[in-house]
């Protein structure tokens, strides 16, 4: 009898082990300790910085194909404000990763 309760309490341990070390996966995602985007592959545009200036707008920092181009965002229209010059330390977006 203690092998029919064995076999039945193992396989649940196990679950329930996985659905911890799942609930614990999904909370570090949504508490942002773990950056997986810093892991993917780069495209051609990249988010360098934003900034929020209240009531959902904000200005952004973007790189496309090696230029620079600072665009306000509201709910409803993404709008270019201007064409920047590419950094002369010549790092890139590499530096600016905040968002």
């Amino acid at each position: 009898m203690n092998g029919g309760v064995l076999a039945i309490v193992r396989p649940a341990i196990s679950f329930i082990a996985v659905l911890a070390l799942l609930a614990g996966f999904v909370w570090l995602l949504r508490r942002g300790s773990l950056r997986l985007s810093r892991l993917a592959p780069r495209g051609t545009i990249f988010v360098e910085t934003a900034t929020s200036l209240g009531d959902r707008r904000s200005l952004a920092i973007v790189s496309v194909e090696g230029r620079r181009l600072l665009v306000g965002l509201t709910p409803a229209a993404i709008s270019f404000i201007a064409d920047l010059a590419a950094r002369p330390d010549g790092a890139g977006a590499m530096q600016g990763d905040r968002q």
